[in-house]
């Protein structure tokens, strides 16, 4: 079976969660909460999925615990907890903007506000899926802080970026200076187009492979059990 870009978005942000053990995933967007529950059918039997509110819920949504408000705090602020955020901006070392375009005083864009990034960022592991990687989105330097990036993280004990994920390939930030890296091209993707894409230089081993394919098993959880509707395809277009 050929997978599609998309399922190739989900095996790449579904490897953030392998050998996590026991925390709470917390996936934001389509492709991540696809990815998530792959995970946990597979590779990550131990991660805890959240219904969002209350629940902690099995991959088929149905109810296995209870999460009270203030036991999902202390999963946050506990390094406990790995969160896949969005990002309008990213920057080389993975500061995260979800605020505003433009300076803060005039801003050009009101966005969603800072939110809960911060604490996501300097208390939990924190990781990011790009659905539609351009110059707009990985920029050298964002507008504003929201999630905090390797240059500002000031030795946060919990604070940990382990993957970037988006529409054209895989990065982490597994450098000297702890910038980011390309690890992965998603297949049919070159290093020249991810670099065109990207308003900063990125560290290019001399190699990159391809995101791993698919397992047969896997393709038939994504299509058949877990997206049969194939939400992913709304996130990721080409």
């Amino acid at each position: 079976m050929t997978a599609t870009r998309a399922e190739y978005c989900v095996i790449a942000c579904a490897e953030t969660w392998r050998g996590a053990g026991e925390i709470l995933a917390s996936p934001m967007g389509l492709v991540p909460s696809v990815a998530a529950r792959l995970a946990r059918l597979t590779f990550a039997p131990d991660l805890l999925l959240t219904d969002g509110e209350a629940m902690l819920v099995r991959p088929d949504g149905t109810v296995e615990g209870w999460l009270p408000y203030r036991q999902h705090l202390t999963l946050v602020t506990g390094g406990k907890r790995h969160v896949m955020m969005g990002a309008s901006q990213i920057d080389r070392f993975g500061n995260q903007n979800i605020s505003c375009i433009g300076d803060w005083a005039r801003p050009e864009r009101q966005l969603l506000g800072v939110r809960g990034a911060p604490v996501n960022t300097l208390n939990n592991p924190t990781s990011y899926w790009i659905p539609r990687h351009s110059r707009r989105v990985f920029v050298e330097r964002v507008d504003m802080i929201c999630g905090v990036g390797y240059d500002h993280a000031a030795g946060a004990r919990h604070h940990h970026i382990p993957r970037v994920v988006s529409d054209l390939g895989v990065f982490d930030f597994d450098t000297p200076d702890r910038s980011m890296r390309l690890t992965s091209l998603h297949p049919g993707v070159s290093v020249e187009e991810v670099q065109e894409a990207t308003g900063f230089a990125l560290a290019v081993a001399d190699e990159v492979p391809y995101t791993r394919d698919p397992t047969p098993g896997e393709l038939r959880l994504i299509r058949e059990e877990i997206d049969p509707q194939n939400t992913r395809a709304r996130e990721v277009y080409r």
